[in-house]
């Protein structure tokens, strides 16, 4: 059974920096793909960015130039480098994971595994 465990959530000034860690367990695939989302009081769990175990990577809009998403495979460890944090960045944060050779979804349906969640908060 694969598992997920966020943590480095925290409060922040805008324009300051976080990192989140993700900690996996349970993995016997050698193809996956592993993502961050983020969810806002009262609205929908939003794509931020993924990679697959090839290290491609994909960002969404609102997030690309100032974060960056890593993985340290000898660690089982998924990483999302967040700077320069905006107010409208405040949300829960999960990690999601699915065993894929696709191209890793940008979608929550198209993830298998999640984390429990760690907060974000950005404040002006």
């Amino acid at each position: 059974q694969v598992q997920l465990m966020e943590s480095g959530g925290g409060s922040v000034q805008a324009g300051g920096s976080l990192r989140l860690s993700c900690a996996a367990s349970g993995y016997t695939s050698r193809a996956y793909c592993m993502g961050w989302f983020r969810q806002a009081p009262g609205l929908a769990r939003v794509w931020v960015a993924d990679i697959a175990s090839t290290g491609r990577t994909t960002y969404a809009d609102s997030v690309k130039g100032r974060f960056t998403i890593s993985k340290d495979n000898a660690k089982n460890t998924l990483y999302l480098q967040m700077n320069s944090l905006k107010p409208e960045d405040t949300a829960m944060y999960y990690c999601a994971a699915v065993e894929t050779f696709m191209l890793c979804p940008q979608t929550t349906y198209g993830y298998k595994y999640w984390g429990q969640g760690t907060q974000v908060t950005s404040s002006s």
